[in-house]
């Protein structure tokens, strides 16, 4: 296994054009410790593999060997090959609130996590923001780069895992919808921890979550790496930030082309001055 990572660490490191030295500062170990793991004499320490594959531009799986073929990183891979946008192309309500709540009266930067196929991101960027947004799902992002074109919008769209992808850069405004059910309850504290350390003073995060309710029906074709979150929870992650809005909805949706209901709480919460979370 150390020499099957010790390899890949070593080609994907020349894929990027750094030298050992380089990629030694940037996921904050000794060059001597690159070298071990090129070598195959140590393996990185699990807090290290998510900022090595963000450093690396690939996730963890394939830097553990894993090949890209065997896996389905979302189900809406094959959904976004359809003809037509999967979600529409109209914004979702969160982005007025948004609007509301952080004007663009200066070129705020905005992450659009997980994008799909980029309709929240096109309509930020329309308006004023300087929009980053990434999914995992290549063929939502083909769509999603089309539809900037349309809309004559500037939008850096890229493609990244959630699971694996870190931030190293701040924002003013994170923003996510629809798609934080796929983040393993283990792994929630790390990922906020580190959205709320790249994210500027005053800045603003707008956030919802699917929330499991005994008596809102589950589709039978819910997947295993589906994590839906208690009532409340969200806002546990946001214990020093300023809850300006939260709420929890029932509401219908046809997704899948199957009637069904989903409950879900949304919050908008803004860093306070002063705090270093």
């Amino acid at each position: 296994m150390s020499n099957i990572i010790g390899k890949n660490i070593y080609a994907l490191r020349k894929k990027q054009g750094l030298t050992q030295e380089e990629l030694a500062g940037l996921v904050n170990v000794s060059f001597q410790a690159v070298s071990k793991w090129e070598n195959g004499n140590s393996l990185p320490e699990i807090s290290t593999l998510p900022l090595l594959a963000n450093v690396l531009h690939c996730n963890i799986d394939s830097l553990l060997g894993y090949a890209a073929e065997q896996q389905k990183i979302t189900d809406y891979e094959e959904r976004y090959k359809a003809a037509g946008y999967y979600w529409g192309i109209q914004p979702s309500g969160m982005c007025y609130e948004v609007m509301k709540l952080c004007p663009p009266i200066k070129p705020l930067r905005l992450l659009d996590v997980a994008c799909g196929e980029g309709k929240n991101a096109v309509f930020f960027a329309r308006n004023g923001y300087s929009v980053t947004a990434f999914d995992a799902a290549n063929s939502g992002l083909e769509k999603a780069r089309k539809l900037a074109d349309q809309m004559q919008a500037e939008v850096n769209f890229f493609q990244a895992d959630m699971l694996d992808f870190r931030l190293d850069r701040e924002f003013d405004i994170i923003f996510c919808s629809g798609a934080l059910h796929y983040i393993p309850p283990q792994l929630r504290k790390e990922i906020f921890e580190n959205y709320q350390k790249h994210t500027t003073p005053g800045g603003l995060h707008a956030l919802n979550v699917f929330v499991r309710k005994s008596f809102v029906k589950e589709l039978s074709d819910e997947k295993d790496f589906r994590y839906k979150w208690i009532s409340g929870e969200l806002f546990t992650y946001y214990a020093d930030w300023l809850i300006t809005s939260c709420h929890e909805t029932v509401f219908d949706c046809m997704s899948g082309g199957i009637p069904h209901k989903h409950c879900m709480d949304t919050m908008y919460a803004v860093k306070q001055t002063g705090r270093i979370s």
